[in-house]
């Protein structure tokens, strides 16, 4: 049995998430590097005014993820595995020791600024619940075309998905969705298309970038939640973290993929407890799934070291 961290994606932001870390000197040293490496002050990134900005989200995402890993690891709470939904792929590079955190910072950084540049308005994502993928993709094929885009995004469970695209698009799609049968169609707090094609330029350029900065093999398995496997190639890995804005998060695999490789404790970095909610009606419902938020210190710690 073994333990897994978990990092969550945009939309699991909320104003304050940096300022309410646990105090600990691995929190103040990773709030250190990520403010030498952007040259200005990371806590300004978490209000709720800066928190419209996908760039700032994504950075807060990163920042917290590593903050709290680092934390459980100088309490001897530590991961075999890793995985992060999207952006949360970035932090558990780090935490597997693939990337340096300021070279991380520095990338999504970049990554948040592309997506944003490209899409400032008029785009986003909606969850859908209550349908299974062969039931809505025939809605979004009656939907998607040249001036109305839009892709399944998400495939967090088996009736828990998301699509991405125009706003218009994503209107008609979940209008469709709940007139067949869906629970909830619901427009996340991500207002840009990731996950799908119209994001395949900026993955490319973020591709180039990310040449440029050493990597390493993960010295814990790091699993890609775009592939659904564990990859333990470092420039494999660097390269599915560029590609990953792009293409579909196939997130109830990497978790069974996970549970199969033995992890029997699933434990979410901060922010919020989509993750641990979605591992609870899961594969992990046999196992144990904790959130860092709501749940103390000694908590995660003794689940972690119950497991190794």
């Amino acid at each position: 049995m073994s333990v897994l961290f978990t990092f969550p994606g945009q939309g699991a932001q909320k104003p304050g998430m940096l300022h309410t870390l646990l105090p600990h000197p691995e929190t103040v040293r990773t709030l250190d590097e990520a403010t030498a490496a952007l040259d200005r002050d990371v806590l300004l990134l978490d209000s709720a005014a800066a928190l419209r900005s996908t760039v700032a989200v994504q950075l807060a995402l990163l920042v917290a993820g590593v903050a709290m890993a680092r934390v459980l690891a100088a309490h001897g709470a530590l991961p075999a595995m890793v995985a992060g939904l999207s952006i949360g792929a970035w932090p558990a590079a780090v935490v597997a020791g693939v990337l340096e955190f300021t070279d991380a910072m520095r990338l999504v950084e970049l990554r948040a600024r592309l997506m944003e540049d490209a899409y400032p308005a008029g785009y986003g994502m909606t969850a859908v619940g209550g349908l299974t993928r062969q039931q809505l993709e025939p809605l979004l094929a009656r939907v998607h075309g040249p001036d109305t885009p839009v892709y399944l995004a998400n495939l967090n469970a088996p009736r828990q998905l998301v699509v991405a695209g125009s706003a218009p698009a994503l209107d008609a799609v979940a209008a469709l969705a709940l007139a067949h049968g869906a629970h909830r169609a619901e427009r996340l707090a991500v207002p840009v298309p990731s996950h799908c094609p119209l994001l395949d330029e900026q993955a490319r350029t973020l591709a180039c970038a990310c040449d440029q900065v050493a990597r390493r093999r993960p010295r814990i398995t790091y699993i890609s939640s775009s592939a659904a496997r564990a990859l333990f190639d470092g420039d494999r890995i660097v390269a599915d973290l560029a590609a990953n804005m792009a293409r579909p998060v196939l997130w109830a695999d990497t978790s069974r993929h996970a549970w199969e490789r033995g992890a029997r404790t699933a434990l979410e970095m901060p922010s919020g407890s989509v993750l641990t909610r979605l591992a609870q009606e899961a594969d992990f419902a046999a196992g144990i799934a904790l959130c860092a938020d709501g749940n103390r210190l000694d908590t995660l710690v003794q689940a972690a070291r119950e497991t190794q």
